[in-house]
């Protein structure tokens, strides 16, 4: 099953933490946030206009996103979990 979002939503799978921290503590499950990064999987075809103008997103697939920690709806597609959120909810590109 594949999905699209719609508009100016997009679909972003979130990118595991490290179990270690720097000092080499192992951090159980229960104990670890969820991550705030995400690789977009999805992207809808753009924010429309109040004069119905299709405005593109700035994001693409496979882009590395940055989001806040509240952010989305969560969703699970076929045993996955995913987010779904606007991209003014994106606060910027992680870029290599």
């Amino acid at each position: 099953m594949k999905l699209r979002p719609l508009y100016d939503r997009i679909l972003v799978e979130r990118v595991e933490s490290e179990e270690v921290t720097k000092g080499g503590i192992i951090l159980p499950e229960t104990a670890k946030e969820k991550p705030q990064q995400g690789k977009i999987i999805a992207v809808g075809e753009g924010r429309r206009t109040d004069e119905g103008k299709i405005i593109p997103l700035k994001v693409k697939e496979g882009d590395l996103v940055l989001f806040g920690k509240y952010t989305g709806s969560e969703v699970k597609i076929e045993g996955i979990d995913y987010l779904v959120m606007k991209e003014d909810d994106i606060m910027g590109i992680i870029e290599p």
